[in-house]
């Protein structure tokens, strides 16, 4: 595996990897591995000969008094991890190499990023958008693979794709998870001991809530439980607990058509989500 720093051999190193015609994929990731992230490499596999992981913890997706200066990072441990799965290229660049000096460009999805961790984190999904096409630009993937578990993120950038007539093929993975059902996340680590107990309610309440619908609940009272549920807990404070159209995002207040139930709550300083599907009966 190649550990590349720089775009020029980066576009070197692309280039011969392409040169037998194969498939190149890329796995965008901030570091911190786990076995979520592993899960899209693995996948990746499936997709492509090549595999390209880039690590990039992306400022200018952290708002201020998020946790950019503590987020995790072990790249040395990141690089053994993605060694041992075969991937061919760790592309890890600097803030400096991302946003030189004089860097003025912005990419702006609307629509898809106006509600939950959009209202909740503004400007978020702008960093999100613009690094990601970056990512592209720099890496030219035929496949790019993102979990499921940042719903609102595949989301926007598969409308960026079909937007921008960008020749990538997206493959959203769904969310891999511990035993306990605690949605794998690099942000998992600032829990202690007793709050990583209580987040067990993220997904429990998700999923209470989503059959509560599917047996005929409405969308209202069952997503009234989920909070309260939440908030006994310890979740303080709910940013949200949505029922959104699972293609559009838009609210919805009626299951007539597939959706996704989304949550986002802060337990201790440690913001979590999750989102489970949710269909019509």
């Amino acid at each position: 595996m190649q550990t590349l720093r720089d775009l020029p051999s980066l576009r070197a190193a692309v280039d011969a990897l392409k040169n037998d015609g194969k498939p190149l994929a890329l796995v965008p990731t901030m570091g911190a591995l786990h076995d979520g992230h592993m899960a899209l490499v693995e996948e990746a596999r499936r997709h492509a000969r090549h595999v390209v992981v880039s690590i990039f913890v992306n400022p200018r997706q952290f708002g201020v008094n998020e946790d950019l200066d503590a987020y995790p990072r072990r790249e040395a441990k990141d690089a053994q991890m993605l060694q041992a799965a075969g991937v061919d290229i760790l592309w890890a660049p600097t803030v400096e190499v991302m946003y030189p000096a004089g860097y003025a460009t912005n990419i702006s999805v609307s629509g898809v990023t106006e509600g939950l961790d959009g209202a909740a984190r503004p400007g978020h999904f702008d960093g999100v958008a613009t690094v990601v096409t970056k990512l592209f630009n720099q890496v030219r993937p035929d496949v790019a693979l993102f979990g499921e578990k940042d719903y609102q993120q595949l989301a926007v950038i598969r409308q960026m794709v079909r937007d921008l007539d960008v020749p990538i093929e997206i493959v959203g993975v769904p969310t891999q998870r511990a035993e306990d059902g605690l949605a794998l996340s690099s942000r998992n680590a600032y829990l202690t001991e007793e709050e990583r107990k209580d987040a067990l309610a993220l997904p429990r309440a998700l999923g209470e809530a989503a059959r509560q619908m599917e047996r005929g609940a409405t969308v209202e009272a069952a997503i009234a439980k989920a909070i309260a549920l939440l908030a006994a807990h310890g979740f303080d404070p709910i940013d949200y607990v949505t029922l959104c159209d699972a293609v559009t995002l838009e609210p919805m207040t009626v299951l007539d058509r597939p959706a996704r139930l989304l949550g986002a709550a802060k337990i201790g300083k440690t913001r979590l989500i999750d989102n489970i599907p949710v269909d019509p009966v």
